[in-house]
């Protein structure tokens, strides 16, 4: 694919949103879906016929299609590691033989999770899971949007290297009654084995006689967890396909799935399982990963720009834009294509949000009159879980949907301060309600609208090489290897005498 089969993107130019919507009476139908229990509209994007047409002639280009088939059939389509890039598997829609090891390595953690429930490792009421990145944010995501009222196991799931956050983690956990998870797709994350090593000695200094006998390790690098000091018996493998942001259907899901119970955890790989049948068999004009990303190109690649807003109208998704911004910018944040080449355009937009109606009164006064134009992504869900659904939840959905209409109307005033441009873009995710089977579909739809942004600008989602280099710096500077610049020196001196 070369810069000129982006000649009709780049061609584009915006319409009002208002007046497509007045020249178009089947605006409406043609850009919602209603797919897997969640309602998306993008009518309120720039999104118009000349864009939905030149979009779908540049997927043509990239070979979509077949770079999808690639990523269900287990192709190494992740070719800076030359591998596959498995996930879809893990939920049942993969290549028959990666479904079959998804399913085999599943089952042992069902054995182990019915072992625990058995007391066969001693009384647990407490679930200590030690990660980072997606080791942590994917299974806290879970946890916290679905765990709220549940009852089985007390869950804390540790990611910072700051000492305070085990320290709170920790404060009412009962350590005869504690079990760590330490979730490491290699098992040599620097940051997840000091709070490891730190939590097994806090076991240890409060009488626990057999530290070691309280962890699970959950890892793509068995050898290296027996290596370390696990018991072979309570190692959860998962495949190296599998990649770690991508991971929280595999065993990296284990607190969620003993916490909140196995059952829960099936209807979570259904329902992203229902996700990726639609992705894979809807046409792309129908398809709700692909609309999405052609959504988001637009902004990035004929507005310019710069970041994209996630807000999640609902408490129990508040660590979704959190979430996200691991998913998209760690995935589509690279500068060369998946042949090596530079990119001659934008790529991931900086990916950011928070929660309504906290936000409203925090950054919306920038979305509404700033000088930036922001794509905002409103999440919200129609039935209420709270006590006081009546007033509460009606109050939270009316904020949702007037913020999108407001940013689209706009308002004229003669006074400049108290007028609204408008023509501000937005897109809503709607949910029917928030439990483990929507929730996994709403998961797959952003692992494959990340997908879709990144064949289309031809780079790697998959390789996450950009995290590196600081790490390795950090390790040799702790080891005195490294000479730094006079700035960083003069803060290493300051900080450690």
């Amino acid at each position: 694919m070369s810069e000129a089969d982006w000649s009709a993107i780049d061609a584009l130019k915006p319409t009002p949103i208002a007046s497509l919507f007045d020249g178009d009476p089947d605006r409406l139908a043609r850009l919602t879906l209603d797919i897997a229990g969640i309602h998306f509209d993008w009518s309120k994007t720039h999104l118009d016929a000349a864009a939905l047409d030149a979009f779908q002639a540049l997927a043509t280009s990239a070979g979509l299609v077949a770079k999808r088939d690639q990523l269900f059939a287990g192709a190494a389509i992740n070719v800076t590691e030359g591998r596959a890039a498995e996930h879809s598997a893990e939920r049942g829609e993969g290549a028959p033989d990666s479904v079959e090891r998804a399913r085999g390595f599943q089952s042992r953690m069902r054995a182990l999770i019915d072992a625990i429930e058995a007391e066969a490792l001693g009384p647990v009421r407490h679930i200590l899971h030690i990660g980072i990145g997606g080791s942590a944010l994917g299974p806290d995501l879970i946890v916290d949007a679905l765990g709220r009222d549940a009852d089985r196991y007390d869950v804390a799931i540790v990611s910072n290297v700051d000492g305070l956050a085990l320290e709170e983690a920790i404060r009412d956990f009962d350590p005869a009654a504690t079990l760590i998870a330490i979730a490491s797709k290699t098992f040599t994350t620097t940051e997840t084995l000091l709070n490891a090593e730190s939590a097994i000695a806090w076991l240890a200094e409060s009488g626990v006689a057999d530290p070691y006998g309280r962890i699970v390790a959950l890892t793509a690098a068995p050898d290296k967890a027996m290596a370390w000091g696990v018991d072979e018996t309570r190692i959860l493998p998962f495949a190296e396909s599998v990649g770690g942001r991508y991971s929280l259907w595999s065993s990296i899901g284990f607190p969620a799935a003993l916490g909140l119970g196995w059952d829960q955890f099936e209807e979570l790989l259904e329902g992203a399982a229902e996700m990726d049948r639609h992705f894979r068999l809807a046409p792309l004009d129908r398809n709700a990963p692909v609309l999405a990303a052609f959504a988001d190109l637009f902004y990035t690649q004929v507005m310019g720009c710069a970041t994209r807003a996630t807000f999640a109208y609902d408490e129990r998704l508040r660590l979704l834009p959190s979430y996200l911004q691991q998913l998209e910018m760690e995935s589509n944040g690279k500068r060369v294509t998946a042949d090596g080449r530079p990119v001659a355009r934008a790529t991931a937009p900086i990916t950011w949000g928070g929660v309504g109606t906290d936000a409203q009164h925090a950054v919306f006064q920038l979305l509404h009159q700033g000088t930036h134009v922001v794509p905002v992504e409103f999440v919200a869900v129609v039935e209420p879980e709270d006590a006081l659904a009546d007033a509460h939840h009606r109050q939270l959905l009316l904020n949702a949907f007037a913020q999108g209409a407001a940013l689209m109307k706009g308002r004229a005033n003669d006074d400049a301060a108290r007028a609204y441009p408008g023509d501000r873009p937005s897109s809503t995710l709607l949910l029917d309600r928030l439990d483990a089977r929507t929730l996994g579909a709403l998961i797959a739809f952003y692992e494959q609208r990340t997908f879709v942004n990144a064949a289309l600008l031809g780079i790697n989602p998959f390789d996450q090489f950009g995290v590196e280099l600081g790490k390795e710096m950090a390790k040799a500077a702790d080891q005195g290897g490294l000479d730094f610049d006079p700035s960083t020196q003069d803060l290493i001196a300051r900080a450690f005498g």
